[in-house]
């Protein structure tokens, strides 16, 4: 396996596109678009917030066929809490979409990031959609992966080649997301490529199951979205042979690829988190099941008081375990064991004696790991988040204004 540049048009038969349409008056881009040259097998995971914005519900719809040929994309305006008016908007979307590249509506898979509760500029919109369509590429999926943004700071974009049976296959991916992430779906959202040949089945297999071990274990202030969704469209044109069940040495080699681009992602969605100064990894070990596991990384994940002491270099080991007695996991609290990277912390549920001064070092380091052992079964798990500083309340008090 190896990294290699192009992002998701570093795949064979895709092109794309992000363009300034107007939806942001900041002059930045918010619309892209993304298609491939011929109809590519579709998988798709999407928010479990029980308000949930219409372009995931009419994307839902469109995936029924298991195939698609484009995604369009807009930021600066969520379309989520809009009513009946917002899911004809975005059908709308897929509409004008699908005139521009001469295709069927349903071949088109809409989303939206942005402030809720506004309708969608219909007008603008489909200016974006024309000027996006004119500027496909094959080299653009920069472009797009800039287009999706909202409070990130840069945009994120991966993609390895693997090799599977002899072949050489490519996998790519852009994502978006700095606030208002907790993915449970799986504002967060992932646009996937990859020339492989795979079933739709499988590759909704496959997604699912690559999305529990990476989106779905990034945390950055425990709010999901709206909108959240993880889009995969394979084009087929890698050659190897067609994997056709969610097994096997083939299946295999394609899920360790896509764990690696959305693993990736996943961390360089966390160290973008808003205001974040650093990148954290909470490795839970030692746990009694996955379940446990989880429930243990995500309440020192998603704690307050340990985010804000990995942001003051504060060794405050008191605050971890008071997050992991508060998660519901079994373990005895005189048989917990916490590193800070490889230096130890707490030792049986007690001060290990550690050096205060190496400590404030260590937290000084960016990314901070902070590993947990509960000595109580055989279970592990890797969460990612990062530090809440001051600017996490300035850029959220002032995101409308």
């Amino acid at each position: 396996m190896k990294k290699i540049d192009g992002g998701i048009t570093a795949v064979s038969g895709v092109r794309a596109s992000g363009v300034h349409a107007g939806l942001k008056k900041s002059g930045k881009k918010d619309v892209a678009l993304i298609v491939t040259d011929a109809p590519a097998v579709a998988a798709g995971v999407f928010t479990k917030n029980s308000v949930t914005a219409a372009p995931v519900q009419v994307c839902r719809q469109h995936l029924a066929a298991a195939t698609a040929q484009a995604i369009i994309v807009n930021s600066g305006n969520a379309n989520a809490c809009t009513g009946e008016l917002g899911m004809a908007n975005a059908r709308q979307m897929a509409a004008m979409t699908a005139e521009r590249l001469g295709i069927a509506a349903n071949q088109v898979l809409v989303s939206s990031t942005g402030v809720i509760g506004q309708q969608l500029p219909m007008d603008t919109l489909a200016n974006g959609i024309q000027l996006a369509a004119a500027a496909l590429s094959t080299e653009g999926g920069s472009d797009a992966a800039e287009a999706i943004m909202t409070t990130d700071t840069h945009p994120k974009s991966v993609a390895v080649e693997i090799e599977i049976a002899g072949a050489p296959v490519r996998i790519g991916g852009i994502a978006k997301g700095s606030g208002m992430i907790a993915p449970n779906m799986a504002t967060m959202l992932s646009f996937l490529t990859t020339d492989a040949c795979i079933a739709g089945e499988t590759l909704q297999l496959a997604l699912t199951r690559v999305v529990d071990d990476t989106y779905n274990l990034l945390t950055v202030d425990t709010d999901r979205s709206t909108n959240d969704t993880v889009l995969l469209l394979a084009t087929g044109n890698a050659g190897n042979p067609d994997i056709a069940e969610a097994h096997g040495e083939n299946y295999e080699a394609f899920c360790a690829g896509l764990q690696c681009v959305c693993t990736e992602l996943t961390k360089v969605l966390a160290r973008d988190g808003e205001g974040a100064t650093k990148l954290v990894e909470v490795v839970v070990t030692s746990a009694k099941d996955r379940e446990d596991a989880e429930k243990a990384a995500r309440a020192v994940a998603e704690s307050p008081l340990v985010k804000t002491a990995v942001f003051a270099n504060d060794a405050n080991w008191g605050r971890i375990m008071m997050a992991i007695g508060k998660s519901g996991a079994a373990f005895h609290p005189y048989q917990v064991n916490v590193w800070l990277g490889g230096y130890q912390l707490v030792k049986d549920g007690m001060d290990a004696g550690f050096d205060e001064e190496k400590a404030t070092e260590l937290f000084a380091q960016d990314p901070v790991r902070i590993t947990i052992d509960l000595s109580a079964g055989d279970a592990a798990i890797t969460m990612w988040t990062c530090d809440y500083s001051y600017d996490y309340i300035r850029i959220n008090a002032d995101y409308r204004t």
